[in-house]
């Protein structure tokens, strides 16, 4: 996904969108991915996914200076209200994303 298009999509939406950015070759990458599903599984909140690849979308991650993986960024219209960075627990996600629903 293109950097323009990334940014239009998450500044036009209404919803929260939660954006998981990875590379297929990182295993930190790999666990944080299935505790991002059931964490959002289990919430049953309106939270987009989006993952994004940084070795496939260089200049995504660039935009918002992701500078290591896996990193989570949760935009409420086109405006960052939360990030992390590295692995986190299915708790500290959920206490984190119960915020914003």
């Amino acid at each position: 996904m293109a950097k323009k298009t990334l940014k239009d999509k998450l500044s036009k939406s209404q919803q929260l969108i939660l954006v998981d950015f990875h590379a297929d070759w990182c295993a930190p990458c790999q666990t944080l991915a299935k505790v991002v599903q059931e964490t959002l599984h289990e919430l049953k909140a309106p939270i987009e996914l989006m993952k994004i690849n940084i070795d496939q979308n260089k200049q995504a991650a660039l935009s918002f200076s992701v500078r290591s993986i896996p990193h989570l960024i949760l935009f409420k219209k086109g405006k960052i209200v939360w990030q992390k960075g590295g692995l986190i627990t299915k708790r500290e996600l959920e206490k984190a994303l119960k915020g914003f629903v």
